[in-house]
This record gives structure tokens, C-alpha cells and sequence, in this order.
């Protein structure tokens, strides 16, 4: 279910909506075989976006020994391996098991052009004009403001749309909302357009706090 959309389209209070709600909440109370969790750790949060996924697939978890996929950026594209080296000998420390590490070169490039315009359908609404300017909108100032935030995240929709789009849980590291040079509109619109058409998704945020602990 988006974020977003239901509301504008009526949907959200209607019969076929909150039954759509309940099928996909109903999903985490029968285990699942054979299970993948892709980790998609693309910011220092403490390790909170790694620790959840490990926990989940613990004994009597719906996710209960589910393989663990995680996907994380790479440092500059000269690193890629040893990047990968550094995060397989970070899970072995902290004995997280996991099948499979990647690392992402391209998170930087531009986004396809069709899901630039998906992403434009999507706000057309929420648009301000010079005769509306409601606190929360979104203005052609908080756009040209966070070009480079906004290509980041249509960007990301892409690449958990290519590697993730058949797992059966994503957790993904939450973009930081900062209220004071993002209005609330775009930053939920950059959340509905990365979860969009995807299994379920959870997004974590850390205080950079370590939680994770490891022994000699």
C-alpha cells in the first residue's frame, strides 16, 4: 500500500483498500520458506539497519532462517572489492550470517527518465502555486533545493526495483528527514516512490549509536 496515493484517489477508507491492507498485514503471521532479507545498508546508522534483519530470521520469526543478502555503497569505484571485503569481515566479527554481500557502484547516476516522470506524476498535486503556498507543499524552490537528494532516491528506487523486487522482506537504511530544508510533502513522496511496487519494506534509522557487539 503507498503512502501517498490511496488518499488522493479515495481509496484509503474504501472497501477493496482496507481489505488490501489487511491481506498484506495478515502476510507476517505465516512463516515463509525458504525466506530472503535483502539489507540494504546504505548509511552508518550504528548498525541497527543490520542488527533487525539478523534478528528476524532467528528461531520462531515468521522469517526463521531466511537467507540474508546485503547491499551496501561503495566508498569510490576503485574500492568495489576492497569494500566488499570490509563489510563480509564486519558481519563474520559480529557473526551475522549472511549468503551473499554486494556492493553498489552507480547509486550517483542519474535516474531513467521514466521514473523521473513517475516521480513528477506523483507530486503534481502536492505542488505549490504562486497563488498556494501552504506550509508543506512543495515548491519549485525545494525542488531545484534538493535535486541532488531527489535524483539519490529515485535512483535507489531503481536499484531495489532491479536486486530486490523478489525478496520477501527489504530493510533499507531511512533517509534523514530534515524539516527545516525539506518540506514534508517531498520527503514522504521520496518514501512512497522508493517503496513503491516492492515486497514488504522496512526502514530503519539508527542514532549512530553502536548496537552491535562483538567478543575476542
Amino acid at each position: 500500500m503507498h503512502l501517498l496515493e490511496p488518499y488522493h484517489n479515495g481509496a484509503g477508507s474504501s472497501k477493496e483498500g482496507r481489505l488490501s491492507l489487511a491481506v498484506q498485514m495478515n502476510r507476517f503471521h505465516r512463516k515463509v520458506k525458504h525466506a530472503r532479507i535483502d539489507v540494504w545498508w546504505l548509511y552508518d546508522d550504528g548498525g541497527l539497519t543490520l542488527l533487525l534483519p539478523h534478528l528476524l530470521r532467528l528461531p520462531k520469526s515468521y522469517l526463521e532462517g531466511a537467507k540474508l543478502r546485503v547491499f551496501t555503497l561503495a566508498s569510490s569505484q576503485a574500492c568495489t572489492q576492497a569494500d566488499e571485503r570490509d563489510m563480509v569481515a564486519l558481519l563474520k566479527k559480529f557473526r551475522i550470517e549472511f549468503s551473499d554481500v554486494k556492493v553498489i557502484q552507480d547509486i550517483s547516476r542519474r535516474p531513467h527518465p521514466s521514473t523521473t516522470k513517475e516521480f513528477e506524476r506523483l507530486i503534481n498535486k502536492m505542488r505549490t502555486t504562486s497563488e498556494d503556498r501552504r506550509a508543506g507543499l512543495i515548491s519549485e524552490l525545494d525542488l531545484n533545493a534538493q535535486c541532488l537528494r531527489t535524483n539519490r532516491q529515485l535512483r535507489t528506487r531503481e536499484l531495489l526495483q532491479q536486486h530486490s523486487h523478489d525478496s520477501d522482506l527489504i530493510v533499507i537504511t531511512l533517509p534523514v528527514p530534515r524539516a527545516e530544508i525539506t518540506s514534508s510533502a517531498l520527503y514522504m513522496a521520496w518514501l512512497d516512490l522508493m517503496t513503491r511496487d516492492l515486497p514488504p519494506v522496512l526502514m530503519v534509522r539508527g542514532n549512530q549509536t553502536s548496537v552491535l557487539t562483538f567478543y575476542f
